[in-house]
């Protein structure tokens, strides 16, 4: 199964490739946005909290192979993770359609700083534990680029590699950017 809906199907063709049946077990609020790019922990805890519910018959007593875009911050998965077990899930074994998010972006997508990416400071056993899965596999930088066609995608892959493609101040964070400035008069 995979997290409704960005995740989707990255899980029907990681069920399609593996054998294993697919199932949605997971509902979606679709009045909750993407948790990732709120500003506070607090909004992206709230958002989380609110985004997901389960459907108990589907999971209960099954091993589940489940399917999430991305891992930045870490605050979905844990959440999720959390939400199938109590439904009744007997093992949870996470895969990641993206390579892990170990950088900062500095080309206009709103994401955390280096220290508040899972990923730039945590293994992947770390990580594993930390979300609570019983499993957890990426998909590689190699793996993303035979998917869109080589190594010149015509994409930035900056968040993976650390590879930009124009010079950044890597001391910088978003929030530099974003400080209230006085007008002036």
């Amino acid at each position: 199964m995979g997290f409704p809906d960005s995740s989707t199907a990255a899980a029907v063709g990681y069920a399609q490739e593996s054998g294993v049946p697919y199932s949605e077990g997971l509902i979606k609020n679709r009045y909750v946005g993407r948790t990732f790019i709120e500003p506070e922990q607090r909004l992206r805890d709230l958002g989380v909290r609110q985004k997901f519910n389960t459907l108990v018959e589907v999971i209960k007593g099954k091993r589940l192979g489940v399917v999430d875009d991305s891992i930045v911050r870490g605050t979905t998965t844990p959440h999720v993770v959390n939400l199938l077990r109590k439904g009744g899930a007997t093992e949870v074994h996470m895969r990641v359609c993206a390579p892990p998010i170990k950088h900062p972006c500095f080309m206009g997508v709103d994401m955390a700083s280096r220290e508040e990416l899972l990923a730039a400071n945590n293994t992947l056993s770390q990580i594993r534990q930390m979300v609570g899965a019983d499993s957890l596999g990426y998909l590689s930088v190699e793996g993303l680029m035979k998917v869109v066609g080589g190594t010149n995608g015509g994409f930035c892959d900056a968040c993976f590699t650390g590879a930009y493609p124009v010079p950044v101040q890597l001391e910088l964070t978003k929030l530099a950017l974003e400080q209230n400035i006085p007008a002036a008069d």
